[in-house]
């Protein structure tokens, strides 16, 4: 979403990425046959699998990550109140969930800023609290020790294949170092634009997606960016039995219109028109001001409405690179619809807000509920999640009151199962 790396390459050969192995891929929940072992196992595996979980971030210099990482040490800490932390409310109490306190973080970025610089820079632009950056320095100097190069940078001459050997063996060496129980993988970078029919190159988006099923990782995409949609990927996705969710993330515009056109929907209020704008700067205003990734950006804005209505209203989405707006943004819409008998109505909306303060805590619930569900021998897309995101995987409705319903559920089978 905002994060400053990774939107720069592309690298190999379009076919098939090769599958990983069941011990590379699946980790403790790779297989139906695990599963049912698990399951008989109880108690036992609970107290053999219990431990801390790594959460792996993709653009781990960038705004969200910062914002993710700071957050977590803050409410750890007793510092700072869970808020707009989900998996923090009484529906999630007894699931299962690793504990804050046991999330150990690290990542790749194509930056080489220190993450402390970077919290006091986003203290200064009002992201973070004044204070803040300093409090919890040692943990974001800790998170800082394991954050390794990311790329294909210019001039990188490594294969798919070699690059996402070399991904895969960062996550490989993080987990053994910490002695976790899992890792989960998190795209938070910026957004790149989607492949053209005659690259020859993965874009870098699902080269991290690739090492993260190679070194036995659950998985999610917070971004627009590709991920795990490509061809290439698809059999290696279904032979590594693991949970991934989701494409880009739902903040603001669009978690707004996710509440609105099931509204107009239901009262049998015809919407004539629907259209938008975005103000933004930061890393999202500039990685967005590029037509290609702006388009892969409103694809999600505009899918909301055509899942809900059956076909998308007439109108667009506009997204202005605004640099002196750093990380805050406005979206406004407009909204044209028919009452009784015809009458013209109009109803317009806006939202300001942070983009990175208010992703940060929908990243930690991700790694949450994604740690669990690996731990708990769930695998494959995770439509539960949707209600975090503008594209699920697996597919679910596009009004937020039903994903909320489903969320819940799946909490409640983490519940049952802990």
């Amino acid at each position: 979403m905002t994060a400053h790396a990774d939107r720069e390459g592309r690298t190999d050969a379009p076919g098939r990425i090769d599958a990983p192995s069941p011990s590379e891929a699946s980790g403790p929940a790779g297989s139906a046959d695990r599963a049912e072992v698990m399951g008989l196992a109880g108690a036992a595996h609970r107290a053999e699998s219990a431990g801390r979980t790594g959460v792996w971030f993709i653009g781990a210099r960038g705004s969200v990550a910062t914002t993710a990482t700071a957050g977590c040490a803050a409410i750890a800490a007793g510092l700072h109140p869970p808020t707009g932390m989900v998996t923090e409310t009484h529906p999630f109490a007894d699931s299962g969930l690793p504990a804050l306190t046991d999330l150990v973080f690290g990542g790749h970025d194509t930056l080489d800023c220190p993450l402390s610089k970077r919290a006091e820079a986003l203290a200064d632009g009002g992201v973070l609290p004044h204070g803040l950056p300093s409090a919890v320095r040692a943990e974001l100097d800790a998170a800082d020790t394991e954050i390794r190069p990311g790329g294909p940078l210019p001039g990188d001459t490594r294969t798919d294949q070699e690059l996402i050997a070399a991904f895969a063996a960062d996550l490989t060496d993080f987990a053994h170092r910490h002695d976790l129980a899992r890792t989960v993988v998190i795209n938070v970078a910026s957004t790149e634009p989607a492949p053209g029919p005659g690259d020859t190159r993965l874009p870098a988006s699902s080269l991290y997606a690739a090492a993260a099923l190679r070194a036995g990782c659950s998985y999610a995409n917070f971004t627009p960016s590709t991920g795990l949609r490509t061809p290439a990927l698809t059999d290696t996705v279904a032979a590594a039995g693991l949970p991934h969710a989701g494409r880009d993330g739902k903040t603001g515009q669009t978690l707004l219109r996710s509440v609105l056109a099931p509204m107009f929907l239901q009262r049998a209020l015809a919407v004539r028109a629907w259209s938008g704008s975005n103000l933004l700067g930061g890393g999202d205003g500039a990685a967005l001001a590029d037509p290609a990734a702006a388009a892969a950006k409103n694809a999600g804005k505009e899918r909301v409405l055509a899942d809900t209505f059956g076909t998308a209203p007439e109108g667009e989405v506009h997204i202005d690179d605004v640099p002196a707006m750093g990380d805050w943004k406005t979206a406004w819409d407009h909204i044209a619809f028919d009452g009784f008998l015809g009458s013209r109505m109009i109803l317009q909306t806006i939202w300001q807000g942070c983009d990175s303060a208010l992703a940060a805590p929908l990243v930690l619930d991700l790694a949450r509920l994604l740690a669990r569900a690996h731990e708990a021998g769930i695998s494959g897309p995770l439509p539960e999640l949707g209600f975090y995101f503008k594209d699920p995987d697996g597919g679910t409705s596009a009004a937020l009151a039903e994903q909320y319903a489903t969320l819940l559920t799946f909490a409640e089978r983490l519940r049952d199962q802990a």
